[in-house]
């Protein structure tokens, strides 16, 4: 009797001991160098969801309110990548195809020239310019007939650029398109003059019916500020920019949405297509492709590793978008947003991990209704460094202090070039998730969201979150959350 109370006294010492830090932390142990680096920012310890575990540990570190929906902005694009590399696979690429609807003849179509897209989320100048280059190579010159845009491929309810911020000029508002050519935008290039005390404003493509009113002039200022937000008129469309243009900051450019998708697709056809040789003084129109229609060429995109690396990166939420619709379109067109997150939660459930929470819109975070839990983002961070697909998932994301949304965050600190994390930004919102590889070797995956007013006043806190991962870990955990486990 006694060698069995002895067992059992020690057993229940054990399971003490490995105690979750999810007990300790939600009654209020927080490490207190990020007690202290919260204070500041007048953000309630209610309004933020913490994780951190190291990646081959069963239990977390830290975790606080882990189990609340939060807001988590770009952060989920975390999800939407993963689940597109592991359904897809790293070497999967859209096709653009195009097709003679019509008689050829010699160098000469005499019908129309269709264009059908299939959601490539990188479609930009230069490789629409070599699209159109391709079939000038095959022979062909001029067409008499019409451009026709297939975009069938994708199937959506609200089409209103303005929906989400009542700013339809702002790239990150183009909405998905099947056949979107160079994301829809215009790059303004700002060009600092100093001799005349101007700057000169470059368009890129050039658009005739865009006009751009320029009253800017030289003078001091904040680089992070400029160039003023322009009037825009979507009508028209015109931008105007007034204002003081910091005369030490160099050249800098702004991307700016103004045409309607087929009036874009057209212009910059014309424009390339004349560019080339070739001879067209057609219309546009939206149609499907024709039955009866002629293949001509199809165009592929670079792999989907390469495009998750643009989409985590820089937070691309156009292309984050197009690979969500994707991941219904492969299924059997046409993709749907409803179809694309059943398509997410079937992952999620084949994957072992349980997100009851979970609310998707687009898949980019740029969303005021999508929710998901720092637990359940953590365990997709956690699938994402298991999976033989790991070094593909790790290279998309930003390394602090290096490169993409993060390359000026904590660049003094020891933890720059150490940490791989993807930002999220919303009003009232701001997140950072990803994994930290800290001082000690260990790799750990971490997850801090916060949802309030006050959200954007929390950055310190966030870096200081990151610096405490790096540094301290598993042994800040020893003195402040719970007994030590090593």
């Amino acid at each position: 009797m006694h060698v069995q109370l002895t067992h059992l006294l020690r057993v229940i010492a054990a399971l003490t001991w490995f105690i979750p830090t999810l007990v300790h932390a939600q009654n209020g142990a927080w490490p207190a160098e990020l007690y202290a680096a919260l204070a500041p920012s007048g953000v309630p310890r209610e309004a933020v969801a913490l994780y951190v575990q190291e990646v081959d540990a069963q239990t977390p570190l830290l975790a606080w309110n882990a189990e609340q929906p939060m807001n988590p902005a770009s952060t989920m694009k975390l999800l939407t990548t993963l689940a597109a590399l592991e359904m897809l696979g790293p070497t999967y690429s859209w096709p653009t195809e195009a097709y003679a609807l019509g008689t050829l003849a010699g160098d000469t179509l005499h019908g129309d020239l269709v264009l059908k897209g299939y959601g490539d989320p990188k479609l930009d100048l230069e490789r629409f310019w070599n699209l159109l280059s391709e079939l000038r190579s095959r022979g062909l010159r001029e067409i008499r007939g019409d451009l026709v845009v297939d975009r069938s491929y994708f199937q959506l309810d609200h089409t209103d650029p303005s929906r989400f911020d009542n700013e339809p000029s702002r790239p990150y508002n183009v909405m998905p398109d099947a056949l979107l050519i160079n994301f829809k935008s215009v790059r303004m290039q700002f060009i600092p003059e100093p001799d005349s005390g101007t700057v000169r404003i470059l368009p890129t493509p050039a658009f005739a019916q865009v006009q751009v009113f320029n009253q800017l002039a030289l003078g001091a200022g904040s680089c992070n500020a400029m160039p003023d937000r322009p009037q825009v008129q979507m009508d028209v469309p015109r931008l105007s920019f007034t204002g003081v243009f910091p005369k030490d900051c160099g050249e800098h450019s702004r991307n700016f949405s103004l045409l309607a998708p087929d009036e874009y697709a057209l212009t910059l056809f014309r424009q390339s297509w004349t560019s080339l040789g070739g001879s067209f003084s057609g219309g546009v129109r939206s149609s499907n492709v024709d039955a009866q229609a002629l293949r001509l060429f199809v165009a592929q995109s670079p792999p989907l590793a390469e495009i998750i690396r643009d989409i985590n990166k820089f937070s691309n939420n156009v292309m984050a978008r197009h690979l969500f619709l994707t991941l219904s379109g492969v299924q059997g067109a046409p993709a749907t947003t409803e179809r694309s997150t059943q398509a997410v939660k079937d992952w999620l459930r084949a994957s072992g991990i349980d997100a009851p929470e979970l609310v998707m819109e687009n898949g980019a975070g740029l969303s005021r209704i999508e929710r998901v839990s720092a637990r359940s983002l953590a365990q997709i961070l956690l699938r994402g460094f298991a999976s033989p697909l790991m070094p593909e998932y790790l290279a998309s994301l930003p390394i602090v202090g290096v490169d993409g949304t993060v390359r000026r965050r904590l660049g003094s600190s020891s933890a720059a070039g150490q940490a791989h994390i993807k930002t999220g930004y919303l009003n009232g919102v701001r997140a950072v998730a990803g994994y930290v590889r800290n001082r000690s070797g260990k790799w750990l995956a971490l997850v801090a969201m916060i949802n309030h007013p006050a959200a954007a006043e929390a950055q310190a806190f966030q870096d200081a979150f990151i610096e405490w991962a790096y540094l301290e870990g598993r042994e800040a955990c020893c003195r402040s959350c719970r007994p030590c486990t090593r």
